[in-house]
C-alpha cells in the first residue's frame, strides 16, 4: 500500500510540475485589424493570415513565446495598446516621431517606399544603371501623386523640372493614368500592385523605376509596436527580425502575397 502510495504521489507531483512549466510559458497578445488584407486579415474559414501575421509567428518561434491575437479597429489600437489590452502591435503600423512619443517600436521589418508606374511600353528611360533618376528625362513629365503624400516631397527636392499633378485619391491616380492625363504615377508599390496592377484594367503598366526607399522623405519603415520601457522584449524583437532578414523568411513571406520582396 506504501508503495501504491508513493508512486500515486510521484506522478501527482509530476503532473504539478507540467502545470508550473504550462503556467510559466510566455504568452504575448498581438493586436491587429483582422482586416486589413493581405497584411492582417481572416479567410473564409476563419483563420488569421497575411504578412503580418507570418511575421509575428516567425519572431514568437524565435523567441519561444505563444501568440495570443487581439483584433482591433485601427482608430484604437495605440489606446488599447497603452490600456495594456495587447502587449504587441503586429499591424503594418509606420514608425512615425509622432508615435515614438508615446510608444516603441522594434526595427522595421517592412520598408516605406515609392515607386513610379507607367505604361509597359513607354520605353521611358529615368533612371541609370545606379537606380539614380535622371533629371533631365522628368523635366515636363506629367507625374500623377496623391495629395498629402511624402512623395511630392521628394519630388520637389530632386526632380523639380517635373510637371506634378496632385489627386485626391489613389484611384483617381490610376484612373488618369489609363486616360493617359499623366505619363507615370507615383505610389506605394503594395497598394498599386493590389489595387491596380494585378487587376484586368492594369495589365498594360508597370512598375518604370526601382523602389525608392529615402528614409528622409518617407520614414523608416513599419515596425513592431510596443509600450516603453520592455527594453528587454524589443532588443529580443530585434534579435529575431535579424535573424528572420538573415535567413530569407521575410522575403518568404512576402513572396506570398506579391511578387516582391518589402523588406
Amino acid at each position: 500500500m506504501k508503495k501504491i502510495m508513493t508512486f500515486a504521489s510521484a506522478i501527482f507531483a509530476l503532473s504539478l510540475v507540467g502545470t508550473v512549466q504550462t503556467a510559466s510559458a510566455e504568452t504575448l497578445r498581438v493586436g491587429m485589424e483582422c482586416t486589413y488584407a493581405p497584411f492582417n486579415y481572416r479567410t473564409p474559414e476563419g483563420e488569421l493570415a497575411g504578412y503580418d501575421v507570418d511575421v509575428a509567428k516567425g519572431v514568437a518561434k524565435i523567441i519561444g513565446a505563444d501568440l495570443e491575437f487581439v483584433c482591433q479597429k485601427w482608430a484604437g489600437i495605440l489606446p488599447a495598446l497603452l490600456a495594456n489590452k495587447f502587449d504587441l502591435v503586429v499591424a503594418s503600423m509606420s514608425i512615425t516621431e509622432s508615435r515614438l512619443k508615446k510608444m516603441d517600436f522594434s526595427s522595421p521589418y517592412r520598408i516605406s517606399v515609392g515607386r513610379l508606374v507607367g505604361t509597359k511600353d513607354a520605353k521611358l528611360n529615368l533612371f541609370d544603371a545606379a537606380n539614380v533618376p535622371i533629371a533631365a528625362s522628368f523635366d515636363g513629365l506629367k507625374v500623377g501623386i496623391e495629395k498629402g503624400s511624402t512623395y511630392a516631397s521628394w519630388f520637389k527636392a530632386k526632380l523639380p523640372g517635373a510637371d506634378i499633378k496632385y489627386y485626391e485619391s489613389n484611384e483617381a491616380l490610376y484612373l488618369d493614368l489609363t486616360n493617359g492625363r499623366t505619363d507615370v504615377i507615383m505610389t506605394n508599390p503594395m497598394k498599386a500592385y493590389l489595387k491596380f496592377l494585378s487587376k484586368e484594367g492594369g495589365s498594360k503598366f508597370g512598375f518604370v523605376s526601382p523602389q525608392i526607399d529615402e528614409k528622409a522623405f518617407f520614414g523608416i519603415g513599419v515596425g513592431i509596436g510596443l509600450r516603453k520601457g520592455n527594453d528587454d522584449l524589443k532588443i529580443r524583437l530585434n534579435a529575431a527580425l535579424e535573424t528572420l532578414t538573415s535567413d530569407g523568411s521575410l522575403e518568404k513571406y512576402a513572396l506570398k502575397y506579391f511578387p516582391f520582396a518589402i523588406h
